[in-house]
C-alpha cells in the first residue's frame, strides 16, 4: 500500500507543480507522477529533509524540486522544438 500511496502523492505533487509553473509536463498523469517522484528526490537532495511528511515525501522540498524539474524539462523541450523547426527550414 505504501507504493500506491507514494504514486498518489507523487502525482499530486507533480500536478500542483505544473499548476504553479503554468506548464504541462509531457505524459499527462504518468508525467505528473514521474515529475513528482523525481522532483521529491531532487528537492530532498538539494534542500534536505524538513517540513511535513506525506507518503514518504517531505512535501515542501518535494514541491520545490518538482517545480524546478518541470521548468528544466519545459525549457529543454522548448529548445528541442525550436531546433527541430529551424532544421526543417
Amino acid at each position: 500500500m505504501g507504493f500506491i500511496w507514494s504514486l498518489i502523492i507523487g502525482g499530486i505533487l507533480g500536478w500542483i507543480a505544473s499548476l504553479i509553473t503554468g506548464r504541462d509536463i509531457p505524459g499527462g498523469v504518468f508525467g505528473n507522477i514521474i515529475a513528482g517522484i523525481i522532483g521529491a528526490w531532487l528537492g530532498t537532495l538539494l534542500l534536505g529533509q524538513w517540513g511535513p511528511v506525506m507518503g514518504g515525501f517531505y512535501i515542501v522540498p518535494a514541491l520545490i524540486g518538482a517545480i524546478v524539474l518541470i521548468l528544466v524539462v519545459s525549457f529543454v523541450m522548448r529548445s528541442m522544438r525550436r531546433n527541430t523547426k529551424s532544421a526543417e527550414s
